[in-house]
């Protein structure tokens, strides 16, 4: 068992779960979280546990993801015995909606491309009329759609504190109100410092850094590259409803609570996280065109949030050459991957267990290239 002090920089949802998974194989852990001065990612998650459709022309992606969508219930179910929090976790499938034929079809080409090249990744197309024996209050404006065995969703901000509680259980130190801008690393006593903009410094024997949004010029401290840009997304809450709505779709969920999220969008606005009328509306009418029922339900919450993405979308795992010690972790997906994060790379960066194999793909030389371009599907 390593006892070396591993400082994860960035206490959201990707770095909470990380420290989580290094603690609780008993690595002493200290979190440095900037607190709500930060661009919490998991403000303006849709909460999806989402598999369908992910990873398209990158295989190993899509199993990082089919991996991290089994363990998720192991996760939930560890979380709510040690700290009593629940994450909100229902994991029965989910449904993609569509409201053209074109989009439908193009939906299942995808769909059945990913399973061909990776195998194990279920899906059913369904027309309108089987899809209303599992979302009776469905309108007519959905043509079609597809049902992902795998997929699920969860309450965001249940499960960042379940994550941090679940730190302090296994006996983890969190900082709040940490906005580390400085690292030093020295080579001969394997020992690194980080300092904050308020003058505190800390030592360390191990560094993670998972910072989302500030990770760029941190990242680069410790000889890795980390490009990374902003996607906002706005989302809406409706006053709490009856239950009619068993499954999570990619317009509209209902939580436990009974309340409907309404999202989101992907808006490329820089560090812009208000809301917009346009938006807003646009929202709406989606949603009241997939659920006719929500035209009588008062929203009650509208906000906008910023999420971390990389050029092409995918994330970023990667140990330091020049800084051994250090790591990056950065990635989109913050609820979908939480179990990944905690029960695979946070042993791996604490120094406790190898890294998941063929985990090269994830490393940031992909975009050194000065003659590569990049898209993605957000």
């Amino acid at each position: 068992m390593s006892r070396e002090l591993v400082t994860v920089v960035g206490g959201g949802l990707v770095g909470a779960a990380i420290g989580y998974g290094a603690a609780r194989c008993g690595a002493r852990v200290r979190v440095l979280d900037q607190g709500d001065a930060a661009f919490r990612a998991s403000r303006g998650n849709f909460g999806l546990v989402w598999l369908s459709s992910k990873g398209s022309g990158i295989p190993r992606y899509v199993r990082w993801t089919r991996d991290a969508c089994r363990l998720w219930s192991d996760l939930h179910n560890e979380l709510l015995d040690l700290t009593g929090v629940d994450t909100g976790l229902q994991q029965k499938g989910g449904f993609w909606l569509g409201f053209s034929e074109q989009d439908v079809q193009k939906r299942a080409e995808l769909l059945a491309k990913i399973d061909r090249e990776v195998g194990d990744v279920p899906f059913k197309m369904m027309e309108p009329s089987e899809l209303r024996q599992y979302l009776p209050g469905l309108g007519p404006a959905v043509v079609g759609g597809s049902f992902g065995a795998h997929d699920g969703h969860a309450n965001p901000l249940m499960l960042l504190h379940a994550l941090h509680a679940g730190l302090r259980e296994k006996g983890a130190e969190v900082i709040t109100g940490a906005d580390v801008v400085e690292l030093k690393h020295d080579l001969a006593r394997g020992q690194f410092t980080i300092r904050a903009r308020d003058g505190q410094s800390w030592k360390s024997d191990r560094l993670v850094l998972a910072a989302g949004l500030g990770i760029a010029k941190l990242a680069d401290q410790v000889g890795i590259c980390a490009p990374v840009t902003t996607t906002r997304g706005q989302v809406l809450i409706t006053e709490r409803l009856k239950p009619f709505l068993d499954y999570p779709t990619n317009k509209a969920r209902q939580t436990r609570e009974g309340s409907v999220q309404i999202g989101s969008t992907t808006e490329d606005v820089g560090f812009d996280d208000s809301t917009t009328t346009d938006k807003i509306e646009w929202l709406a009418r989606r949603a009241v065109a997939t659920f006719p029922l929500l035209a009588r339900a008062r929203l009650v919450r509208a906000w906008g949030a910023l999420r971390p993405l990389t050029p092409d979308g995918y994330p970023i795992y990667q140990s330091s050459t020049s800084c051994p010690g250090a790591y990056v972790a950065i990635c989109h997906s913050g609820v979908t991957l939480a179990a990944a994060h905690a029960y695979l790379i946070g042993p791996w960066m604490g120094g406790l267990a190898e890294a998941p194999p063929d985990f090269d793909i994830f490393r940031s030389e992909r975009f050194l290239d000065p003659n590569a371009s990049f898209s993605h599907a957000h």
